[in-house]
């Protein structure tokens, strides 16, 4: 019996290695991913089946990593142009990379002042707007590459970023759309959706001080009141924590660029990062009580309860 629970957490461990990295291909990919996922899924379960129950289980063991690694080999990654060794000669603009973004500010939707809001979509969407409307003629012309640097906030609810991941979102239908449009030019668009990585602005305090400061100042009183300073100074807290433990190699990123401009066939989307392809597994394809409290967990996981909250407990229990 102790052997038999072996061999069935033994089977798990590597189908749960090789399903994983077949499932980050396959959301980069162009591809339709809920019936590929539905097709190489039932390729691995019929897999642990066939060599669990037909084959000794060291054995059962060598086949199924063999055949896992074949299967996941055929998720194959694109080849990037030949372009070593030859001269390339491309008359007006190959790729346009639209990186320009900021997050104005930091706190819940209903505390995020409506300069918040505008400042991030100004930036954000109507400053990728204009550049990438100046400039697609050009790409256009020579059949190029539009690579965009967006957020998983603009696809996730992330506690605190709603204006940040609005205009993001506003981002992603604008370049989604774009990439539609634009196949009859044979124009190829990819989005790239980076995880928590340090930057300028993150590491400037004295800027979200400032922030803080102004959004103390400007708040209505009636919000101040019910929400109270100690429910914001931990949000403050809370941010300047996980900025903290953002990583400084920015390598993913540029990657991802650099596959997008020069692969033969670049993904739609690129997912820059430890932990970001499995982010966006959780939330597309669990349960949103699942991708609820993972993002929670995940980011800004707070304590202390508004100010109103914290009344309406205490009138409670003394009743």
């Amino acid at each position: 019996m102790e052997e038999s629970a072996l061999s069935f957490w033994m089977y798990l461990g590597v189908m749960s290695v090789f399903f994983g990295g077949t499932v980050k291909r396959i959301l980069a990919s162009e591809r339709s991913s809920a019936p590929t996922l539905l097709v190489y899924s039932a390729l691995f379960l019929l897999m642990e089946r066939l060599c669990s129950f037909c084959l000794p289980t060291c054995v059962g063991l060598g086949v199924f990593c063999a055949a896992c690694w074949l299967i996941m080999g055929t998720v194959a990654a694109a080849k990037p142009l030949p372009v070593e060794g030859k001269a390339v000669f491309i008359t007006g603009l190959w790729g346009l990379v639209n990186n320009a973004g900021v997050c104005v500010n930091f706190g819940d939707a209903e505390l995020s002042l409506m300069s918040n809001y505008r400042g991030c979509m100004e930036v954000n969407f109507f400053g990728t707007l204009e550049v990438t409307k100046t400039f697609l003629p050009l790409v256009r012309q020579s059949q190029g590459r539009l690579v965009t640097i967006s957020s998983p906030s603009g696809e996730q609810p992330f506690p605190c970023l709603a204006a940040y991941g609005a205009s993001k979102a506003a981002l992603n239908l604008f370049v989604n759309t774009l990439r539609h449009e634009l196949k009859l030019w044979d124009v190829k668009i990819s989005i790239i959706l980076p995880s928590s990585y340090k930057t300028g602005q993150s590491r400037n305090v004295e800027y979200w001080e400032e922030q803080y400061k102004h959004l103390i100042e400007n708040l209505p009183l009636s919000l101040m009141e019910e929400y109270g300073e100690e429910y914001l100074l931990e949000t403050k807290k809370l941010f300047f924590q996980f900025a903290e433990t953002a990583t400084e190699d920015l390598s993913p990123v540029t990657n991802s660029i650099a596959e997008a401009l020069l692969s033969r066939q670049p993904k739609v989307r690129y997912y820059a990062g430890q932990g970001v392809g499995l982010m966006y597994f959780i939330h597309c394809y669990l349960p949103v009580s699942i991708s609820d409290r993972f993002l929670q967990k995940l980011f800004m996981k707070k304590s202390v309860l508004p100010r109103a909250l914290q009344k309406r407990n205490n009138n409670n229990k003394k009743k």
